[in-house]
């Protein structure tokens, strides 16, 4: 793998990433609107986005903050939903052999679940260098963020109720879990969790039944893979 000038692999990153980008930009501006009621400043969510950059984790911690979670609860729930980017980064590892610790780090911090698909692809397609995978990477990451500063300012300039607001980020959620079903085992686990969480509420206080219920259906989800690895068929 080969990586061209400073200039060039700016030009190459862009160009892969613009499509993630055009992705985030929507997603990022209702995330800036929805955080922005919940009581967080352009300031805070810049913040927010710079130092989690995980979608899926901004919003449920957002949501949690709005609903008077206490913070070991907030993340521990962000810790978990991102556990997944130690799969990717074990896979990019490879990839990343004789690499020193602050450009691995630099990069690592920049891995999403767009940018690893992506850099992945490119990577086994022999002809992706690392400083052209960083700048995928930093490009989205530079997307996500003024998208969400921006959706914040523009949050300031939309009623409470307007537009159904208040049920944007239940349906953001929902579209969430629904690019995640994959096959029928990841509905049998999301039904799973659901139910749990609804009669696991109605007894413990607080919000530890969305935790509780996430590692019974996560656990379950997993026996059942062993038991009958071929109910994982994907889905038409």
């Amino acid at each position: 793998m080969q990586d061209g000038g400073n200039v060039s692999v700016i030009k190459e990153g862009t160009k892969a990433a613009w499509p993630i980008c055009l992705g985030y930009i929507p997603i990022g501006l209702a995330f800036g609107v929805i955080a922005q009621k919940a009581g967080l400043s352009p300031f805070e969510i810049g913040g927010m986005s710079l130092l989690v950059f995980a979608g899926s984790a901004q919003f449920i911690g957002v949501s949690m903050l709005s609903s008077g979670a206490g913070f070991f609860s907030i993340v521990l729930a962000t810790f978990t939903i991102n556990l997944r980017h130690l799969l990717m980064s074990s896979a990019l590892a490879m990839y990343m052999r004789s690499v020193n610790r602050s450009w691995l780090g630099l990069f690592a911090y920049g891995v999403t679940d767009e940018s690893f698909a992506l850099n992945m692809a490119r990577f086994r397609a022999g002809s992706w260098g690392r400083n052209q995978a960083l700048a995928v990477n930093h490009v989205s990451n530079a997307a996500w963020v003024v998208s969400t500063v921006a959706g914040g300012y523009g949050g300031s300039f939309i009623p409470q109720r307007a537009f159904g607001i208040d049920y944007a980020l239940i349906a953001m959620l929902l579209c969430l879990l629904v690019f995640q079903l994959r096959d029928r085992l990841h509905a049998l686990v999301a039904i799973i969790s659901g139910a749990s969480a609804v009669l696991i509420s109605l007894v413990v206080a607080g919000n530890a039944h969305v935790m509780i219920a996430s590692v019974i259906g996560a656990t379950l989800g997993l026996l059942l893979r062993g038991k009958h690895p071929h109910t994982t068929e994907r889905t038409k």
